[in-house]
């Protein structure tokens, strides 16, 4: 005999541009949100009954109607209030999921005093999901599709070898990756920390550790990112990583009677698939894993 599972519902990618005026001084929170919702709702699946279901409609339009009566100063924040609310306010719903990304746009510098243009920023992608069932919101802050490469400092050798290994062993070699990460904050729940604050601090942080260490491989290199934020950010408890290794193979030019190495440099070839794909939580000791690992997969 058939019977119901878990279940949600929701308004995914609800796209909302929210321009703040402060005289010629403009300002620009550019968010996708998505909103998934559960709770007493078995009817409408069993018996076709909507008595419990909030239309999806009403949830894309308060996710506009609280942008424009309560601003969006955060991601984050934004999340918080959303997910409160529809918990708050309809009986049938006991639960709220809410996933944003955020959109970063740059100033165009202009003469005069009009502060109205801007670049989209392509770098990265900031994201957030926030849910919210049991009386307390949890937070996940995090970011998506940050490149980055060292062009030496890299090396790949002593690994396991089999008839099927090809690979061969380099000391030194590009290591390039695209950073996507979930950190999970510890804070009081009266008192919300500065998320953008806190944002710009641990995306520095992550830039400066792939940066600054020499690599035995991505694994370590990976190690290294999450142990400076929790090192130097006393707010973050958990970071996840999830980094594709973008491989890049030194082209073979010696059908051309050329070689391809020197202190002038190299050729290479940037391999988009298949790629390795190294995943891993560094946590505050004491602290426990609290981010699944599909939330940060590829």
């Amino acid at each position: 005999m058939p019977v119901l599972g878990p279940h949600q519902y929701g308004k995914a990618e609800t796209r909302v541009v929210r321009v703040t005026r402060e005289g010629a001084t403009h300002h620009v929170r550019d968010l996708n949100v998505s909103v998934s919702l559960t709770g007493h709702m078995d009817e409408a699946h069993l018996s076709g009954s909507n008595k419990a279901v909030l239309p999806t409609d009403t949830v894309k339009n308060t996710v506009f109607a609280f942008a424009r009566e309560h601003g969006i100063d955060s991601p984050e924040h934004f999340g918080i209030r959303l997910a409160r609310h529809f918990v708050g306010s309809q009986p049938t719903v006991t639960g709220a999921r809410v996933s944003l990304e955020e959109y970063a746009w740059d100033r165009v510098p202009t003469p005069g005093e009009d502060a109205h243009s801007f670049v989209r920023d392509g770098r990265q992608v900031r994201t957030a999901r926030v849910t919210f069932d049991d009386g307390a919101p949890r937070v996940l802050a995090g970011l998506t599709g940050l490149t980055v490469m060292n062009t030496t400092d890299s090396e790949f050798w002593g690994y396991l070898k089999d008839r099927y290994t090809t690979l061969q062993e380099t000391r030194d070699r590009i290591l390039a990756t695209e950073v996507n990460a979930l950190w999970r904050h510890s804070w009081a729940q009266d008192e919300e920390p500065d998320w953008d604050g806190s944002h710009a601090a641990v995306t520095g942080h992550l830039l400066d550790a792939f940066a600054g260490s020499y690599s035995y491989s991505l694994q370590q290199t990976l190690y290294q990112m999450g142990a400076r934020v929790i090192e130097h950010r006393p707010e973050i408890d958990e970071i996840r990583l999830s980094l594709p290794n973008k491989h890049h193979f030194a082209v073979d030019l010696t059908p051309f009677s050329m070689t391809n190495e020197g202190p002038d440099g190299a050729v290479y070839l940037a391999a988009d698939r298949p790629y390795g794909l190294i995943e891993a939580t560094v946590l505050r000791e004491g602290a426990r894993a609290a981010i699944p690992a599909e939330l940060t997969g590829r």
